[in-house]
Parts: C-alpha cells; structure tokens; sequence
C-alpha cells in the first residue's frame, strides 16, 4: 500500500509528541510501544481506513503515513488536514520556543505540544467520557463508542475489526438506550446525543461555529463562556476543552490538582483554597499556564513509571491518575 509523505516541524518527535497527553491510549488511538509507531483509523468521509504513522529520524524528520488502502486526492488531504491538527504541525519550532521562553524547564526535552483528537467533535466527547470516571472507565466508553458507532476500517478478512471514532452524524442519530446498554456512557447517554446534533447543526442555525472557536481574534474568556454553555460541559471540560484547542490560559482544576497542589508544591488547605492556589501558581505563565502545569505533572509520572511512550496502554495506561500512579 502507498506511503504519505508529511513534513513536520524542526523540533517535531513522534513519540514525545504522541505520548504527551492521555488520549493517545484512548481509541482509535494505539500507540506501539515496541515499533514507536502510532495507529489509529481515521474517517476519511466515505470510507475509513487504517494508518501507520512513523519517523524515521527524530527531530524534525518528515512523518510516514502508511494506510491499509490507496487512496484519492480528496482523501489524501483529510487525512494530512487529520493529522495536522491531531498532532500540532501547524505549530512551529519559533512558536513553541516562546512557551520555552518563559519555562526553561521543558526546554532541553522540547516538551510542548500535546497530542488531540483529529477534530474538535472527537475532543468534546472525549472530555465528556473523562469526567466524574475512572480512567479505565472513560478508555471503556471510547472504545465502545468506536466499535458500535465508529465506520469499520478494511484491513483484511482474518484481521481483527477496526474501527474510526463516530462521525456527529452518526452519534446525532444514535439512541440513548444504545449508548447507556452497548457503549456503558451511563448519564451521558442524551448529553453525548445534543452535544453531536450541535456538531450537525450549521452555525447560523444555532451550530457549534468550529472556525470562531480556533480564530485567535476570539478571546479566550468569551470562548470560556461558550464551551460552557454546551451540553454536559462544566467549567473543568471548558477549561479542557480550551487546551485541545490550543488555547492554554486557563487550568482544568480537578482532584488531580488538588494533589499535586499538596504533594509536589507543598500547598495546605481545603480542596477549593488548593485549587486556587494552584491557578495562582500558574499565572505567571500567561497564555502557556496549562503547558507549565500539564508537564510538571507529567514528568512526575514518567519519573515513577518511566518515559511515556513506553507506557502499554493495558497495564501503566490505565493508571492515568496521579492516585494510581503513585500507588504502584
């Protein structure tokens, strides 16, 4: 099968870059540990089909993209548009330096960019099935979601079944008795529906307008205000939701912040003065308060469990909690 050509920035490694962020254990996501190759079938329209993402030379070397059919011109550009976003090409070296600029620390690792979803509709969902669950519970409703609802990719006849994340059209249609019995979404069952029938909707018929939300002319306050309006997103998804579109001002604040608060910076008092605390601690960083804070925790689990992406998505990927991690 043919092989696509991607360029990548000058600073840009595979696997740093995939494994920097919990979703690159979430399907369609698989990351090879052994190979440092990434997986994961992308629908591509009218068809989905598997790819093989890899790097030969680190550091800026052009990306291979390996897919289990040929394909046309139209598609060739949905997948690098894919791809681009999903992992930060569009990012480059000078930009990510300034973040580098006002925290050393990350500088000699090149740590910045952090992996998302191929579109926005992917990362609402999955900051949706992330919160009030364990982890292993939101990898189970991903993984449901893709085999269920998800297009089937056509790899070969003996190959296990492999399938896309679902389309808003899909998931729009999808009954609340499916989703809660075949994908386990439990609560979210009606919430996921309206969230994917706001991805349908255009904009000027009341629509999530996906252009407005990425144009840097957008303040982040006023975009802070309307993810939080979306069904089942509450201040921690906005704020979430906010990173997966490259805006990094603001903090998701969870239970994992409160323990960091306590356990690597010290901090003393109830959950609420931690959490504000910790926001304090943060601002200094300005627009890149969220790069500052999501690396210092992950380098705390890498320094317990090793580099990410070493970590097996069945065994130290489902400890994706500072609890767990800690734990072990």
């Amino acid at each position: 099968m043919p092989t696509i050509k991607v360029a990548t920035p000058a600073d840009y490694d595979l696997p740093r870059d995939v494994c920097s962020y919990g979703y690159f254990v979430l399907a369609p996501n698989y990351w090879d540990t052994k190979a440092r190759v990434l997986w994961r079938v992308f629908d591509l329209g009218q068809r989905a089909v598997l790819a093989k993402v890899s790097q030969k030379s680190r550091r800026g070397g052009s990306l291979s993209v390996w897919t289990s059919e040929s394909l046309d011109k139209t598609e060739v550009a949905a997948l690098r548009a894919q791809l681009t976003r999903m992992l930060c090409l569009d990012e480059t070296a000078e930009h990510l330096a300034q973040f580098h600029a006002l925290d050393p620390r990350f500088a000699a690792s090149g740590k910045g960019r952090l992996l998302r979803s191929p579109t926005l509709f992917e990362d609402v969902i999955k900051t949706v099935t992330s919160c009030n669950v364990t982890w292993p519970g939101t990898i189970q409703m991903n993984k449901r979601l893709c085999e269920v609802l998800g297009k089937r990719a056509v790899v070969a006849k003996a190959a296990p079944q492999a399938h896309a994340f679902p389309t808003p059209a899909k998931l729009a249609r999808a009954r609340p008795a499916t989703l809660r019995a075949r994908c386990r979404v439990g609560y979210r069952d009606t919430r996921l529906i309206e969230l994917a029938r706001l991805f349908v909707l255009p904009p000027s018929r009341g629509g999530i307008d996906e252009s407005w939300l990425a144009d840097p002319a957008t303040p982040d306050e006023v975009v802070f205000k309307s993810l939080i309006e979306l069904p089942g997103v509450g201040p921690y998804a906005a704020a979430n939701i906010m990173q997966l579109l490259g805006r990094y001002s603001r903090l998701p604040l969870d239970t994992e912040s409160v323990r960091h608060g306590r356990s690597v910076l010290g901090m003393k008092g109830t959950s609420a003065q931690i959490m504000k605390r910790v926001k304090q601690h943060f601002e200094p960083f300005g627009a890149h308060a969220f790069r500052s804070y999501w690396f210092e925790l992950w380098d705390m689990y890498e320094a317990k469990h090793g580099p990410s992406h070493t970590w097996e998505r069945d065994s130290t990927g489902k400890l994706f909690t500072a609890a767990a991690l800690n734990a072990t």
